[in-house]
């Protein structure tokens, strides 16, 4: 998930069961989100069911033919789920930070990791950039966008959300109840997704993302996984939950952790989009951000390694869902349920001049540059916090946004003595880590809360955070040299491209944040030529318009003619202007 991003910062299952070796082998594979495994005795689900069934769309995209190499079986359908485990685990194994470490034999060539199925992204293309394409006219849509994650996962969405709306469309943003308000407020309809974003990052941070650190936590998780799924059908075509306004998607939008939105396209006959903050489709050049690969070999294989993990840990609950709800047919194969079917179009939100497309994503794949919600322009400082940045020097933003911290007080005296070492002075977001703690109030250091990232980081000569991709796209924006401390998830990713860039240093894994190597990080962002690579590629990402690139990109891959989606009358059309009155009157 990504965090915060450049506005306002929040700083405040049902059982499992699953094989014993998949439960007591840390090698075996769990889902990022959702640790439960397969249930006991279970088979590879089957076909059978009633007559009325769809053949699944998705299943059709992913014929494979059989290869020698077991890398490549895997993705095999004639293979039995019980021999694809076996190989996963000969190739894969999870690793207690989280991250999947992928074992290609190093002589192992590219060439021979092909997959199978029809490769569009390793296509060779002529394509017109988005910066040169004209918006293309479409008549009036409804556009559903379903978003899970926390805040800086849904920053971005708002703000294409409110650009597909200038140009006429109507646009509902399904997500956590916890931002119903910071949508409305942006002026789009909102509907409620299943899900705590608050529960997911405590567990995601507690358990590194893939396995349970405890038994009893794997019901809890299944729990919200389990609620997300099933709320996305209704989020697309049910009324407004406050207005009782009809509404009935004509596309989605959705992000990957959104487990089951290409199901619900597949069932409603609409075209799907999918946009992320860090790589989903796989390419030779870099690893699955969840991963981790020593052989370039294996740099492709792990996108597949990462997308089976994942469907693994929810194929039950995806196939409860296709047959009780969407009325589909199961989904037999082992990977591709996370919608990373072939023809299906993504668009990555994060700067070209960061990391470039890859050479070998096809025409359906677009880096559309980040995506900034303006909130600096309308945000006025509290006075002591404008007084306190007049009083001397530029300070260092310390902060980790919605993410819990483990330790607050111990991080907190580290902070402040890093500081106090290196002559700085610091502020420190207390978010809902709960850092900032003090003992004594220290006149280098203030406390803040809520604070718009776009306007406070113009004000910090270098930021220290946890990397969700939102806040490092704002840090650099700001020209700011940056020390990211991953958690978890694609944080270490965005901490390496940071690094390799020499805009910071290298990462700090957050349970390896010592005194010592926060002294040496601020000191790393205090060199000059640091600073002047910061300001390079911010100047670089003036010419950008992430938003713009996101609508272009989102109306490019729609359908030539879209099928006629005639709305649902009501009952009468003064019933959804009456119904926010019966409610307050206590009508039923």
């Amino acid at each position: 998930m990504a965090e915060n991003s450049s506005g306002m910062e929040e700083s405040n299952g049902d059982g499992y069961v699953s094989s014993p070796s998949i439960m007591n082998d840390r090698n075996l594979p769990r889902a990022n989100t959702m640790p439960g495994g397969t249930k006991n005795g279970e088979k590879s689900e089957t076909s059978t069911g009633p007559s009325n069934l769809e053949k699944s769309r998705t299943e059709r995209r992913r014929q494979s033919s059989p290869r020698n190499d077991p890398a490549s079986q895997l993705f095999d359908d004639k293979i039995s789920v019980k021999k694809k485990l076996k190989m996963l685990n000969r190739i894969a194994t999870v690793k207690d930070d989280g991250t999947v470490v992928v074992d290609v034999p190093s002589n192992l060539e590219n060439a021979s990791l092909d997959l199978g199925g029809e490769d569009v992204y390793g296509e060779a293309v002529d394509e017109e950039s988005l910066d040169s394409a004209d918006l293309q006219y479409r008549p009036p849509l409804q556009i559903v966008i379903l978003i899970v994650g926390t805040r800086g996962d849904v920053q971005p969405f708002v703000a294409i959300g409110k650009r597909l709306q200038d140009y006429g469309h109507r646009v509902r943003l399904a997500t956590h109840a916890n931002f119903k308000e910071f949508v409305l407020t942006a002026g789009l309809e909102f509907y409620p997704l299943g899900g705590d974003p608050k529960v997911l990052a405590e567990y995601m941070v507690k358990n590194k993302g893939f396995l349970p650190s405890a038994p009893s936590e794997i019901p809890i998780q299944r729990k919200q996984i389990k609620e997300i799924i099933f709320s996305l059908l209704p989020a697309c075509k049910d009324p407004d939950v406050d207005t009782g306004i009809p509404f009935k998607a004509d596309a989605i939008i959705a992000n990957p952790p959104a487990y089951g939105h290409t199901h619900v396209a597949e069932a409603l006959k609409v075209p799907i989009h999918i946009f992320f903050t860090m790589p989903w489709t796989p390419t030779s050049e870099f690893p699955h951000p969840l991963s981790r690969v020593k052989q370039p070999a294996g740099y492709r294989l792990s996108y597949q390694i990462v997308d089976s993990m994942i469907w693994l840990g929810i194929r039950d609950m995806i196939n409860d869902f296709r047959k009780k709800k969407l009325k589909l047919r199961p989904v037999t194969y082992l990977s591709g349920a996370q919608g990373s079917a072939y023809d299906i179009p993504h668009g990555y939100i994060w700067s070209p001049h960061l990391v470039p497309k890859a050479k070998d994503w096809g025409p359906k794949i677009d880096v559309v540059g980040f995506c900034f919600l303006d909130l600096a322009s309308n945000y006025e400082p509290p006075e002591s916090l404008v007084k306190w940045l007049e009083a001397g020097d530029k300070p260092i933003y310390i902060g980790f946004g919605s993410l819990p911290v483990q330790e607050p007080e111990k991080m907190t005296r580290i902070i402040v003595e890093a500081l106090e070492i290196t002559g700085q002075r610091g502020i420190i977001n207390k978010g809902w880590g709960g850092l900032g703690n003090l003992a004594e109030a220290k006149d280098f250091v203030y406390l803040l809360d809520n604070v718009p990232h776009d306007w406070l980081f113009l004000q910090c000569k270098a930021v220290v955070h946890h990397g969700g991709a939102g806040t490092t796209a704002a840090g650099l924006k700001a020209a700011c040299p940056t020390t990211i401390v991953p958690f978890f998830g694609d944080q270490p990713f965005w901490g390496d491209r940071v690094h390799s860039r020499g805009l910071g240093p290298p990462p700090i894994p957050v349970d390896q944040f010592t005194l010592q190597k926060l002294v040496d990080a601020i000191k790393f962002m205090l060199d000059s030529k640091v600073k002047e690579r910061a300001v390079e590629l911010a100047e670089a990402m003036e010419s950008e318009d992430g938003v713009t690139g996101a609508v272009k990109a989102f109306l490019k891959h729609l359908p030539p003619k879209m099928p006629p989606q005639p709305p649902p009358a009501p009952s009468s059309f003064i019933d959804p202007l009456l119904a926010p009155v019966k409610r307050c009157l206590g009508c039923s």
